[in-house]
């Protein structure tokens, strides 16, 4: 009974994070865009034109506002709930998704419960799950003219301003300032025509990350050879520093030797213990490298 309290309790702790999380995340949703008459410009899935309100995704990560409120009314904040458990209340990272305020929200979950009044002024606002928190909020201008919006100059932030389809766009679905060039590229097409610039930087990144992946490896090397030290000197009993450098690391040769040895060894004294000695033979050659020991002998 204990332990389905305590699963109880932590599945609650559980829920009222994520709970948290999400309404965190809802606060970065921003009304970005709306047009109260919309005579020749956007046209929902159904081909028809109506007011529109767009809304920005604020966030750096993905949003799900199935559970916010959407209103002209101050006096009614839950006026349009958007339905839950529908895939195009999914925004995604700093992205924009539009509702059209036609007043028919059985055409689908897009479709506000709501128009938007031509020649006054209109106040939007979005509230959160609970009904009563204000997330953000807008009044459109009555001057706003038909095939107009009224849009902040940034997405999500910045001042709002008048656009009117001429020198300033109007940008449904879409960032509120586009970016037709890219500086940088600019610059490089200005001070570096032929591109001598970016093949002597091209290069010099590579040979820069080749000489890093070099001593890293040469680094991994003399770690490998003081562990294999330091393990042969604890191996011989030795303790005194000095003693320990001046113990060298076993060539591929002994190592070979030792393999052989321990095979051969295990093959003819499989029943005996798997203690081997071998000591070092004074000699100007290797005796297992030697080939006077693999000659045939002629008899006398």
């Amino acid at each position: 009974m204990l332990m389905n309290k305590k699963h109880l309790f932590l599945v609650i702790a559980l829920l009222a994070c994520v709970g948290l999380a999400s309404a965190q995340n809802r606060k970065a949703l921003r009304i970005n865009e709306v047009m109260v008459t919309n005579d020749n410009g956007f046209v929902d899935e159904y081909g028809h034109r109506h007011g529109w309100i767009e809304l920005f995704n604020s966030n750096y990560g993905p949003l799900e506002i199935s559970s916010v409120y959407i209103t002209n009314d101050p006096n009614n904040p839950t006026k349009y709930p958007v339905p839950m458990g529908d895939e195009s209340t999914h925004m995604g990272k700093r992205q924009h998704i539009v509702f059209y305020a036609d007043d028919e929200p059985n055409l689908g979950p897009l479709h506000l419960s709501f128009q938007l009044a031509p020649g006054q002024d209109n106040w939007i606002g979005i509230y959160d799950a609970d009904g009563k928190t204000l997330i953000d909020e807008v009044v459109v201008p009555a001057a706003l003219a038909p095939n107009q919006s009224y849009a902040r100059t940034v997405d999500g932030e910045g001042e709002w301003e008048i656009r009117n389809g001429g020198d300033k766009y109007i940008t449904p679905k879409s960032a509120n300032k586009i970016k037709d060039t890219n500086n940088k590229i600019q610059l490089f097409a200005e001070y570096d025509g032929h591109g001598f610039g970016m093949a002597a930087m091209a290069m010099c990144i590579v040979f820069s990350a080749l000489l890093v992946l070099c001593l890293a490896f040469m680094a991994i090397d003399r770690i490998g050879q003081s562990a294999a030290r330091h393990n042969k000197a604890k191996a011989h009993g030795v303790q005194d520093s000095a003693e320990k450098k001046s113990i060298e690391h076993d060539s591929g040769e002994v190592i070979a030797a030792i393999c052989m040895a321990m095979y051969q060894h295990l093959n003819a004294h499989d029943t005996e213990s798997t203690v081997l000695t071998i000591n070092k033979v004074k000699r100007a050659y290797s005796p297992w490298s030697s080939k006077i020991y693999g000659l045939r002998q002629l008899p006398h």
